[in-house]
């Protein structure tokens, strides 16, 4: 790459599968975590940071096979500043044809407060990790977490060490997301000027969404100097989240006049993996979401329609094939056949095969047999719902009939298939929704405890389609599942019929502990 190029170039670096996953309730499975990296590779992710190695056995595994898998990105896994955190780390990254050590420690007062160093202390430190992470991987990258926040003097110091000591990235995180973007734009300039050797390495930057401003402080950075972007999909982290990968790519694109920097992400493949990422880590995406929210291409107000149809650039600054939409939103009915059915799940991104096709357009037809009209965000919810469900799971709901009303009490009746072999019982709850889930517990005992409950409306109308979404906790694992339906008891009950079987598959795939994450230093950027 020429000098030229390098500075054209920003890096995307995506930890949707390591601060995406720390998302409380976000935890994908293996193979789930497989799926996702494979397609962040297809779509020209520079730096996937696969996991956090040290963090328990199971995040080791995945790591280890997505750098043995990987076909283009370079893979790269997270460990804390000691030795046996970045050993565990290259041995899981090293079978990657191209990997990376990620290695950090909090400097600014109050995160040099919990080890207890002294400013001498923890630049002894930096210096020893990275020497150490370097003469393993020729890839090391090093970041002061809390950076934002940390003294000037000390921050270029302790980079200028991490340099010497042979790291190739500087990464700058906002951790606590508190930074404006000219602090952003203006600290990465402050670190060119004054730190040797500054002008030899990456800088990347790592933001926080906690005030809303991750994404803008990110490009902020760009514009300043940094040349690598560390994001997620859908925008998923700690917190508030991280910068959202789909807005600082399509940012570059659209404002490219005033932003001209590359980037070799295939846009039409956004949609399609934020989908997914919603579906796997139980996390719906807001509406309004910037790039990838339902309502990001909609136009409801009659102003704003009549723009559209004389010439859509007075309203939409991107199209929707940009992002791998199609830009027609025409609804399907129980008229409707099997090739229009394909046209249209080809549109919208899922390439369906012959089994999958059938399957779909059975549900499709029952579903259009019970609604007036069958609209694009009613297909993609039938579709994602069908991917959480297997004919192999555990538990499968067979029947359920309800009653409720103002006359109490509510009661459910259920028929439950537990490993192939139907049981029924009945139950009262405080509501039906309650009722059902007593019915579930009756039947296959847990301790399971729920932690979330969430309902949204898939499209308007009384007829819509209900998403439902379920957390579960037990031992410290925790699982996550959703369903869609035109009733929102059936869909409660499969969500939460769905979670449990994920939580079954959790407990069989793994040893005790090994996919829970013991951190004691509990300050991963």
């Amino acid at each position: 790459m020429t000098d030229k190029s390098k500075q054209d170039h920003v890096l995307i670096f995506d930890t949707t599968l390591r601060d995406g996953e720390q998302s409380p309730g976000a935890t994908m499975t293996h193979d789930e975590k497989l799926e996702i990296a494979e397609m962040l590779d297809d779509m020209g992710v520079d730096i996937i940071e696969a996991g956090f190695p040290i963090a328990s056995e199971g995040d080791f595994k995945a790591v280890k096979e997505i750098a043995e898998r990987s076909k283009n990105s370079t893979i790269c896994g997270l460990a804390r500043a000691n030795f046996k955190d970045i050993d565990r780390c290259f041995e899981a990254v090293k079978h990657s044809a191209s990997p990376r050590i990620h290695t950090f420690i909090g400097t600014s007062p109050l995160h040099r407060a919990i080890p207890d160093l002294t400013m001498d202390e923890m630049a002894d430190k930096i210096h020893e990790t990275v020497s150490h992470a370097r003469n393993l991987c020729d890839n090391v990258q090093w970041s002061p977490m809390d950076a934002t926040r940390t003294e000037h003097d000390y921050l270029c110091r302790v980079i200028e060490i991490a340099i010497k000591a042979g790291a190739t990235t500087i990464n700058i995180p906002d951790t606590v997301g508190y930074t404006a973007p000219r602090e952003s734009a203006d600290l990465i300039k402050m670190l060119l000027e004054r730190v040797p050797g500054a002008d030899e390495i990456v800088f990347a930057t790592h933001c926080h969404n906690d005030l809303g401003m991750a994404t803008a402080n990110a490009l902020a950075a760009v514009e300043a100097g940094a040349r690598q972007i560390e994001c997620t999909i859908n925008g998923l982290g700690e917190r508030a989240g991280n910068t959202a990968l789909e807005e600082v790519v399509m940012a570059l694109r659209v404002r490219n006049d005033i932003m001209p920097y590359r980037t070799q992400i295939d846009t039409t493949k956004i949609m399609n993996i934020s989908r997914r990422v919603a579906t796997v880590s139980g996390f719906p995406v807001q509406f309004n979401k910037a790039i990838v929210g339902k309502n990001a291409f909609a136009h409801e107000s009659g102003i704003h329609q009549d723009g559209m149809l004389k010439n859509r650039e007075n309203f939409e600054i991107m199209v929707p094939e940009d992002i791998g939409l199609s830009g027609t939103s025409l609804p399907l009915g129980k008229h409707s056949g099997r090739a229009a059915l394909r046209a249209k799940m080809e549109e919208l991104g899922y390439e369906l095969g012959e089994n999958q096709l059938n399957d779909v357009f059975v549900r499709f037809k029952a579903l259009a047999d019970r609604k007036k009209e069958v609209f694009d965000d009613d297909l993609i919810a039938m579709v994602n719902d069908q991917e959480v469900q297997d004919e192999g799971d555990t538990l499968q709901l067979k029947r359920l009939r309800v009653v409720c009303g103002t006359d109490g009490p509510q009661e459910a009746e259920m028929t439950l298939s537990i490993d192939g072999e139907e049981k029924s019982i009945d139950a009262t709850g405080d509501g039906p929704v309650d009722a059902a889930f007593n019915c579930v517990k009756m039947l296959y005992p847990h301790a399971a405890r729920l932690q979330l409950y969430q309902v949204h409306a898939v499209t308007e109308g009384t007829d819509a389609q209900a998403t439902v979404t379920v957390k579960i906790e037990e031992d410290g694992r925790i699982a996550t599942g959703s369903s869609a339906d035109t009733d929102t008891v059936v869909a409660s009950v499969r969500a939460y019929v769905n979670a449990l079987n994920r939580l079954i598959v959790r407990r069989q795939k793994t040893g005790p502990g090994e996919d829970r994450k013991e951190i004691n230093y509990k300050d991963v950027h």
